[in-house]
């Protein structure tokens, strides 16, 4: 479990070739490959890779200039993983390493920035990243002036995080092991944190997919009693199993652009008084936040108005619907469906709004028949408690026309309904 090294110390050795469609992933002996100055010089050269086909010229390229099937594979996966890294971490992944299921768990480097920002908040000055991944979140930790040691039990994913955080020399120690083994890091340290992102160990990991204590390395059960010793940051799926998350925690669910991309349990000194239940949105560079001391409880019923209410997903998540109707002069469309209505517009980051144009039985005919005499081509389908595939349902509509609208697909007490309207 000694440090692994950094790129400086040009690993060496090769691997079998590959085809172009198994580039992004990545093995020791591609990573001996990598880590050498002409592969590294010959990636930043290739640029941006974002297809299969602009993979197979550069494949064809580097062949034709002599390169071995080896290198050609390390340095075109390399690249390509970089190009797609962009959207996580920006231009901080021209200067990167990644695998591929390292980027996919990554957490983008905004909202990174905000968990650092928490830790310096709370006084922190040294975090341990037990489970560091690629080293995404131990980046922003660097970047926001924290002394970081990243551990991480896969000895590739451990080098290449060693290789990502070598800008901020001695501040940071990337060692490879086991999150269990060095825990006492922070031991008797009141200036420190942990932060954890446990892995999963089922294949296909989505981020929204429901996922239980059992599926997750090290175990939840061992991080929830590190939590209750030290000030910690647990990163998990957003579906995770609510009546798992500890009591004396806050349970914090993040969207970032749209997407809710996490939840974070903060315990000890990185959880704020008073809060157990928030919502942090993230829009491009702002983000704006719901907290509660608990789940909220749900606004009433009301009749549907000229506007329907979509909160966002962390809101939802969060369980803090019934807040955010309140603050909107809003009541629920139903009191099972997370829309919201109200005879206004709501002017909130927290909810898109929809002004209702027609009300129309879920019937493809009908539904088409009012498309079509309002000249509709464009059309964005949303759904809430009803069994239906919406592009499967869009074939049927034989969409035409300039205009555009939103089509909305709901139930309401015991009716479906399909309320065409406007996205505002």
């Amino acid at each position: 479990m000694g440090r692994v090294p950094t790129a400086r110390h040009g690993l060496i050795g090769g691997g079998p070739a590959r085809d172009v469609d198994s580039l992004d992933r990545v093995d020791m002996s591609e990573l001996r490959t990598v880590l050498t100055p002409e592969a590294l010089r010959a990636i930043d050269e290739l640029g941006e890779i974002g297809s299969t086909d602009a993979a197979a010229r550069a494949v064809l390229r580097l062949r034709a200039e002599g390169r071995s099937p080896d290198f050609v594979s390390a340095v075109v996966g390399q690249a390509r993983l970089r190009t797609k890294g962009r959207a996580k971490f920006g231009e901080f992944a021209d200067r990167m390493l990644f695998t591929r299921a390292g980027l996919e768990q990554a957490t983008r480097l905004g909202v990174a920035a905000r968990h650092a920002g928490r830790m310096r908040s709370a006084g922190i000055g040294h975090v341990s990243d037990l489970g560091c991944g690629i080293g995404g979140d131990a980046l922003a930790f660097a970047g926001a002036g924290l002394r970081v040691t990243a551990v991480d039990a896969d000895e590739v994913t451990a080098a290449l995080a060693a290789y990502n955080l070598a800008p901020f020399g001695s501040d940071v120690e990337v060692r490879h092991g086991f999150a269990e083994d060095h825990a006492s890091l922070v031991a008797g340290d009141g200036a420190a944190a942990v932060w954890l992102d446990p892995a999963r160990r089922t294949a296909g990991h989505s981020e929204t997919r429901r996922v239980s204590a059992d599926d997750y390395s090290p175990s939840l059960d061992w991080a929830f009693a590190l939590a209750e010793r030290v000030p910690t940051g647990i990163k998990l799926g957003p579906a995770h199993d609510r009546d798992a998350i500890p009591a004396d925690v806050e349970a914090q669910w993040v969207s970032a652009d749209g997407d809710v991309v996490e939840l974070v349990l903060w315990s000890g000194s990185l959880a704020r008084e008073g809060v157990r239940r928030a919502a942090l949105v993230i829009r491009g560079d702002r983000a704006h936040e719901l907290t509660a001391p608990a789940d909220t409880e749900d606004a009433e019923v009301r009749e549907l108005c000229a506007y329907v209410h979509e909160p966002d997903g962390a809101v939802i998540r969060a369980r803090l619907i019934g807040d955010l109707a309140r603050r909107l002069d809003a009541g629920m469309l139903d009191p099972h469906i997370a829309y919201l209505t109200s005879d206004a517009p709501a002017d909130s980051p927290f909810a898109a709004s929809f002004r209702v144009r027609e009300v129309l039985p879920m019937n493809p005919k009908a539904i088409g028949a009012a498309l079509k005499k309002a000249g509709i081509g464009r059309l964005e389908i949303k759904k809430r408690g009803v069994d239906v595939d919406p592009a499967a349902f869009r074939k049927k509509l034989n969409l035409r026309g300039s205009g555009e609208a939103t089509l909305i697909l709901v139930r309401i007490g015991d009716k479906r309904h399909a309320l065409l309207a406007d996205r505002v």
